[in-house]
């Protein structure tokens, strides 16, 4: 988990640097760049975890579990 630490300080110091931008009234296209930019390294993040947690569940066999993660990504 150690990579999933590293992408979500990434992403936190882009979230910093966007927190900075607003403040400076920046450039709106140089804003909305970087919102993309936060946005797809967070859902590239989030993609890492889930297949990692569904396939640590099936390779246990925990229906529970997995049953528990569907729920969750179907809220979405």
């Amino acid at each position: 988990m150690d990579d999933v630490i590293l992408r979500l300080k990434k992403v936190n110091g882009q979230i910093q640097g966007l927190i900075r931008m607003v403040e400076n009234s920046d450039n709106c296209e140089k804003v909305i760049v970087q919102f993309q930019a936060a946005k797809a390294a967070l859902e590239k993040t989030y993609s890492l975890v889930l297949d990692r947690s569904l396939k640590e569940c099936m390779s246990q066999d925990d229906s529970k579990n997995v049953e528990k993660i569907l729920k969750l990504i179907s809220k979405q």
